[in-house]
């Protein structure tokens, strides 16, 4: 296999792989301008996402207890390496761990405990919202119908509980039905029954209307970024385009694909979302198969970024630096999460650092690592994110991804 590499732009670079199975694909790789506040933005709940599917799994063991082999074997779905064990121990004030013979268990702590509760209830009062929102992405879609699977993948980026199918449509059968025109197992949807005209209305419109404006794009970057000021004035000198809008296939199809992302993006807890994980929606919302090289002529609405290795589409209006501007109640729990397992994180560094500390004066070591240095040990294993990897840009699946690195680098990581 050769692979050639060409240089595309600045910014991007272009791959292509000559194959003996006359297997060829090209390859983009692109990034945008990094941006400290919004990078932080991107990476400061990678941990809580992790640990919040562990304490799903406790709760859905025989008495909220989890055997650490159990948890172990689920380590692989949650793209993590390492021990289980040590991973849990990490976080003291979410999980505890015990010992009953050689076996080792976890359950959550009753400050984890007390936070679920509080999530449960805010799920509760936050029905009418989700269902507000299922709503308008099915308006968006083609057919007015989503398939169950696909839905599933973004459940969490709208705050969707995971028993949604079964908590929520049942109560609004004059909106909802669960179809399956072809019978197979894999293609349960979602279809819409009654089309609301008063929710068929985006974020752009309802602030326009607001302000007694015409609807139309923000920019959020500097005024020293004279060029991307000029692209951005073009393109919002054009009418807006309503996601809700019927496709007929004009030649506005960039509009319509930049506020349906924009409407999308305004809908989520994190105003953020996988692009790999839109481009499943694909054809169901009409949008671009180079979605990622739209979104990035857009630096003045969109952040584009490729941190760990996935790319990741964040709505520039949604944060004022590092910080949501707007906070959903469900996204107000899940940093009280967030925080819990940062103090624990933060106690199980400093006293494994003691600890090591106590070693070398036994050891007799005289340099010792000063407080600032200690500091920085911690914080820096606290933003790591203990365990990456994703899709190439959306690009590449799994299996071509390591197919690439191995040819590329010589292994399968980055």
């Amino acid at each position: 296999m050769v692979i050639v590499v060409y240089p595309k732009s600045k910014k991007g670079w272009t791959f292509h792989i000559n194959a003996s199975r006359h297997f060829q694909r090209t390859f983009s790789l692109w990034s945008m301008k990094k941006e400290p506040d919004l990078e932080s933005a991107l990476s400061r709940n990678r941990r809580w996402m992790v640990n919040n599917q562990i304490k799903n799994i406790i709760l859905r063991c025989p008495d909220q207890v989890a055997h650490i082999d159990h948890l172990q074997k689920k380590f692989k779905s949650l793209d993590l390496q390492g021990k289980a064990l040590n991973w849990v121990k990490k976080y003291p004030c979410c999980f505890e761990v015990y010992r009953v013979n050689d076996d080792y268990f976890c359950q959550l702590t009753k400050r984890m405990k007390f936070l679920v509760e509080e999530e449960e209830s805010v799920i509760d009062n936050q029905e009418p919202f989700f269902v507000k929102r299922l709503t308008k992405l099915l308006m968006m879609s083609k057919a007015n119908r989503l398939n169950v699977l696909k839905i599933n993948e973004l459940k969490r980026n709208f705050g969707f509980p995971d028993d949604y199918l079964l908590r929520i449509l049942p109560k609004y059968p004059e909106t909802f039905r669960v179809v399956n025109y072809t019978g197979r197992r894999n293609s349960m949807e979602i279809e819409l029954i009654s089309w609301d005209p008063e929710i068929a209305v985006s974020a752009i419109e309802a602030l326009a209307k607001k302000e007694g404006r015409d609807p139309c794009f923000s920019c959020s970057l500097p005024e020293t970024w004279v060029k991307s000021w000029e692209k951005f004035r073009e393109f919002n000198s054009t009418p807006y385009i309503s996601p809700y809008k019927q496709f007929e296939g004009s030649i506005e199809t960039d509009k319509r694909s930049i506020g349906l992302v924009h409407e999308l993006l305004s809908m989520t807890l994190w105003k953020k979302v996988s692009i790999l994980k839109l481009g499943h929606f694909r054809r169901e919302f009409c949008l671009p198969e180079k979605l990622n090289v739209l979104l990035l002529k857009h630096p003045g609405i969109f952040y584009v970024s490729n941190r760990y290795q996935i790319y990741t589409v964040l709505l520039r209006e949604g944060y004022n630096g590092s910080e949501l501007i707007e906070k959903d109640p469900l996204v107000v729990v899940k940093e009280k999460f967030g925080e819990l397992m940062q103090e624990g994180l933060h106690e199980y560094n400093r006293r494994h650092y003691l600890m090591n500390l106590e070693k070398k004066k036994k050891k007799g070591v005289i340099g010792v690592v000063g407080p600032e240095r200690m500091k920085k040990r911690v914080s820096d294993e606290e933003d790591d994110d203990g365990g990456g990897g994703g899709d190439l840009g959306g690009i590449l699946d799994a299996e071509e991804r390591k197919r690439f690195y191995k040819v590329l680098f010589g292994d399968d990581s980055k």
